[in-house]
């Protein structure tokens, strides 16, 4: 196929396939479905070392500093990650490259034989997710990649990416979310999250509440797995804001590293930085030990010149990212009250906004009240809307759960999210008044699937893991609005 009208076909059509199957938030806790596929495909997960990393926030951006910083050491990088912002290529990258439409479609092709007689045999079909984690996996060792960084969908024990074996197990904080498939209570999440810990692999854990960390350090213990943890082997010594993100010292697990420009926003960012840098440190010991080395969590250090080298190409699209100025038009991917505390933090720590309209569009499975509740003292109205997910809450349902949080007056019903975004920059502008330009913003959050739509209502033809243009150039009111419907 090499008419680009004929690749934008089939590749629409591959895409619809997939995405017929079962949803990946609809989980069934089996290994054996996608074990049968990777069999069948000559098990490629193993023909390449694992960095897997889970947790409830924070997930993306962690495996999206660690890729940078292995390719920073000269690696050859797979990296998976989900949910994707605007096109589902992005969720399987080969150095920091989305596969282009051309080798998505290939790679499907090749396993659909696979796929089919997988389905045949088992008492349930592949889901969305366990398809393309057998075309990540395929991807991966058809590059070939040196290693992978691996995202877990949902979970981690029964997620279909953990029939791959990380070398190194990489946890973020564990927080309430998803209760419906992974328990109601701290300990049962954090149970699951715990399943990527395998034999002899190094853990690396963020900070934890001490429920979460109990569990954790219990099944590191259970499989004999080497454990470093945020806050005593590894850590943020010192952070102070910057131009466009902030300046961090580092304590890693091999050594200190001072002048590391993070251009991210938030502590939650400076503390997802620490634990890339511990995973990758880790990782250059299990390296080591292949080579014929014993593993060391405390030889030599990263080259310092290469650590700041790698965090500063970091990007994390959807991620209090600025798409607009005139006004400011921010767009974040909080989905649960732990991710949207952190935002909020960071939002007023990083940025002097007097005035902040916030554009919300949620998944109905969440706590939406929750959200509405760390969001209530920090905007002045909330216009509230639906996405382009069929999972998205209707506005009005949104909005009468909005009311009981913010009152009658502070809350704005659009159905569409172009309209609701016309009306908040519209506040934005009337509530400048006299104020300095620049003193009232929008932000736009929610869920992926909200950063991910107003990005691309916003930035009209940014392609999949390219940072947008400058965001103070074009002029009010000068987006592109699109039938999200």
């Amino acid at each position: 196929m090499n008419d680009v009208a004929d690749i934008d076909e089939r590749l629409r059509e591959v895409e619809h396939e997939i995405f017929a199957r079962r949803p990946e938030h609809q989980i069934d806790p089996t290994l054996d479905r996608v074990a049968m596929l990777t069999s069948l495909l000559g098990d490629p997960q193993r023909s390449f070392q694992v960095v897997h990393v889970t947790g409830t926030n924070g997930k993306t951006s962690m495996a999206r500093m660690i890729d940078s910083l292995l390719r920073e050491r000269g690696l050859r990088t797979g990296r998976f990650t989900s949910p994707h912002l605007i096109s589902v290529r992005e969720r399987i990258t080969i150095d920091g490259v989305p596969l282009s439409a051309e080798r998505f479609i290939e790679l499907y092709d090749e396993i659909l034989p696979y796929v089919q007689l997988t389905d045949e045999r088992q008492p349930a079909p592949l889901s969305f997710f366990e398809v393309l984690t057998g075309m990540m996996f395929a991807a991966f060792a058809d590059a070939p990649v040196d290693v992978a960084v691996i995202e877990v969908g949902l979970g981690g024990r029964w997620d279909a990416t953990n029939v791959a074996d990380g070398a190194v197990a990489v946890i973020g904080p564990v927080a309430m979310d998803h209760m419906q498939y992974l328990g109601d209570t701290l300990e049962a999440i954090a149970s699951e999250k715990a399943g990527i810990i395998k034999p002899g692999a190094v853990a690396i854990l963020a900070q934890q509440q001490l429920a979460a960390a109990e569990v954790l350090l219990a099944q590191a213990a259970s499989v004999g797995a080497t454990v470093a943890r945020e806050g005593i082997e590894f850590g943020v010594l010192a952070r102070e804001m910057a131009v466009g993100g902030q300046q961090l010292v580092l304590q890693g697990l091999r050594g200190t590293y001072p002048d590391v420009y993070l251009p991210l926003f938030g502590e939650h960012q400076a503390s997802n930085a620490a634990c890339a840098l511990a995973a990758v440190e880790a990782f250059a010991g299990v390296a080591e030990a292949v080579a014929g080395d014993a593993p060391s969590l405390s030889s030599a250090a990263l080259d310092p010149a290469l650590v700041r080298a790698g965090f500063a190409k970091v990007s994390s699209p959807g991620r209090l990212e600025v798409l607009r100025r005139s006004p400011t038009v921010i767009a974040d991917a909080a989905h649960n009250p732990a991710a949207m505390a952190v935002t909020l933090r960071a939002l007023t720590e990083a940025f002097h906004f007097t005035r902040v309209i916030g554009v919300l569009a949620v998944s109905e499975d969440k706590d939406v009240a929750g959200v509405l509740e760390e969001l209530e003292p920090v905007l002045s109205d909330i216009v509230v809307t639906a996405n382009s997910s069929p999972r998205s809450m209707p506005a009005g349902e949104l909005a009468e759960v909005a009311r009981d949080v913010f009152g009658e007056d502070r809350v704005l019903v659009h159905d569409r999210l172009d309209d609701a975004l016309e009306a908040a920059v519209g506040l934005a502008d009337e509530q400048v008044g006299d104020e300095l330009p620049g003193s009232a913003a929008v932000l736009v959050t929610g869920s992926v699937v909200t950063a991910g739509d107003a990005r691309r209502l916003l930035v009209p033809g940014d392609p999949p893991d390219v940072p947008p243009p400058a965001p103070d150039t074009p002029s009010r009111h000068s987006f592109t609005v699109g039938d999200l419907s």
